[in-house]
């Protein structure tokens, strides 16, 4: 468990903070909009309204407490570049800032932001992805080479071993789990059967991903 600050409640800080809830951390939420705060307070630890451009509403939160601080403003990037530098003058230990173009990240790093994340940008890339190739069921980009896709069973492997099929010198890719439903087994033995009611979960070059697609 971890202890979270989350600044700004728009439509991604809350989306956040309600995962972050999820996932056993410690929350604090803080917004300048009542009602943003208001939304939030079945869900967390501590909620308040106040105004992260100012110092004294930052001292009061005590920021060097948090394991990470979540800055989520996407409207106003002055005010979120001021709280970024803030935070990071006040002992702040992480720092995660939002932004929506590069050169907002250039500054946001360059005032204090340990990370910079782009939502709207990496949901529309993956979206991109998935709906641009042919039997893509998600897509996890790793880094510029590597990437892991959720793919279908090939017709041909059905009633086989994944070491009968060769799959991991045959196509260069690896398999990370089998998915059936919602549930998941991870590292399959080389001995599993496909069946074609499966997902693969698998990891590889992203050219030899897609070499692999175009022959399901």
């Amino acid at each position: 468990m971890k202890s979270i600050l989350i600044i700004g409640l728009g439509r991604f800080g809350q989306h956040l903070c309600k995962k972050m809830v999820e996932l056993k951390n410690e929350v604090m939420v803080i917004d300048i909009k009542e009602e943003n705060v208001e939304a939030m307070m079945p869900f967390v630890t501590n909620a308040q309204i106040g105004d992260c451009t100012k110092i004294e509403v930052l001292k009061s939160i005590g920021v060097n407490n948090f394991d990470i601080c979540f800055v989520c403003i996407g409207t106003n990037f002055q005010s979120s570049l001021e709280i970024t530098s803030l935070l990071k003058e006040n002992g702040a230990k992480y720092v995660v800032s939002k932004a929506t173009r590069d050169i907002q990240a250039k500054f946001l790093l360059r005032n204090g932001a340990d990370e910079v994340i782009y939502p709207d940008r990496d949901i529309a890339e993956k979206v991109a992805v998935r709906h641009s190739a042919n039997h893509v069921f998600d897509y996890i980009e790793v880094n510029d080479e590597y990437s892991i896709f959720e793919i279908p069973v090939a017709t041909e492997w059905v009633g086989k071993t994944i070491k009968e099929v060769n799959f991991r010198a045959k196509y260069k890719i690896s398999i990370l789990g089998i998915k059936t439903g919602e549930n998941t087994k991870l590292l399959p033995m080389a001995d599993h059967e496909f069946d074609d009611k499966e997902h693969l979960m698998v990891i590889g070059r992203i050219e030899d991903v897609e070499r692999l697609l175009k022959k399901l």
